[in-house]
């Protein structure tokens, strides 16, 4: 997938057609994981991103997104607002080529959510994009662990992807979980079987997870520090931070996802964090300021910083 490319136009009829004046109820209306949905159930095993004529030089993209209760509004934004700021702003402002993004959700493998990861197809046009995430099954879902299942994105980047960027020419893709609570310590055997249907000879430690993803992508996560969880919690932005270094970020304002998206993108190519953060306007260049502020260098130098379970 991913042979077309993202337009303002196309953006504002699917928009206009699918979720103008309807309630988050009505648009994010899934009732359970479609099999298109379903990792278990991929042809061939992977999503795919290969170049096209339209896209000589696709960069793959994963933004996953935390579907349970506390996260549940997030969805709703991320489909309305976040999505089409992503992609019109890098048609923009150019820090990747030829985006090709695949949305993906995930929930609480450990509290029994019956959908705790779902990934849709690398995508670039506006209503197969929209389309796509719209398709995602918002379970609002969870428990009381503290945690959400944000190293099942990890192991489907590292054994579920395949692309032409790091096939062809060795780019890694960039994957972006956002959530408000910590990751458990490990993904058994047992729920790698569950979730992905494989029959796998070990489970994995979340550390050994993230570094089998860094392979091939550039993993951040985007740490929401609106609601209850994080804000309560201090230690929730320090247990990322211990584990991702720099490339945990902290979100201030969930509405802004996009632009912090880009941004970071932005950084990673080279730009100067303030340059890219007074690019933007009013709130949004305070709430990208702050969301930068940790990040020094770009996601590969950072790679191996912080290495350590949870």
């Amino acid at each position: 997938m991913g042979s077309s490319r993202f337009s303002a136009e196309e953006w504002s009829r699917f928009a206009t057609t699918s979720f103008s004046g309807k309630s988050k109820a009505e648009v994010l209306n899934t009732r359970g994981m479609v099999d298109a949905n379903d990792p278990s159930k991929l042809r061939n095993g992977v999503r795919e991103s290969r170049d096209s004529a339209v896209n000589p030089r696709s960069t793959p993209i994963i933004i996953a997104g935390d579907v349970t209760g506390s996260m549940d509004e997030l969805a709703f934004i991320l489909l309305k607002q976040s999505l089409p700021a992503v992609a019109l702003e890098i048609y923009g402002r150019q820090p990747v080529t030829d985006p090709h993004i695949l949305v993906a959700a995930y929930g609480d493998v450990e509290c029994g959510d019956r959908a705790p990861f779902q990934a849709t197809q690398f995508e670039a046009g506006a209503t197969a994009l929209g389309t796509q995430a719209m398709s995602l099954y918002v379970e609002r879902g969870g428990g009381g662990n503290s945690s959400e299942s944000t190293h099942l994105p990890w192991y489907f980047a590292a054994m579920h992807t395949s692309t032409d960027a790091f096939e062809k020419r060795g780019e890694k893709g960039v994957l972006f979980t956002y959530g408000d609570e910590g990751v458990p310590p490990a993904l058994t055997r047992a729920q790698i079987q569950r979730v992905f249907g494989t029959d796998v000879q070990r489970g994995y430690t979340t550390a050994e997870l993230l570094a089998m993803a860094r392979r091939s992508w550039d993993v951040y996560h985007l740490v929401i520090m609106q609601g209850n969880h994080a804000r309560m919690y201090p230690q929730v932005l320090d247990e990322w931070r211990g584990l991702l270094g720099q490339h945990a970020i902290p979100v201030d304002d969930y509405t802004m996802l996009g632009e912090i998206i880009v941004s970071i993108l932005q950084v990673r190519q080279g730009r100067d964090k303030d340059a890219v953060a007074s690019s933007w306007s009013g709130d949004t260049s305070l709430v990208v300021r702050s969301a930068l502020k940790g990040l020094t260098v770009n996601a590969s130098a950072d790679a191996d910083a912080g290495l350590v379970a949870l």
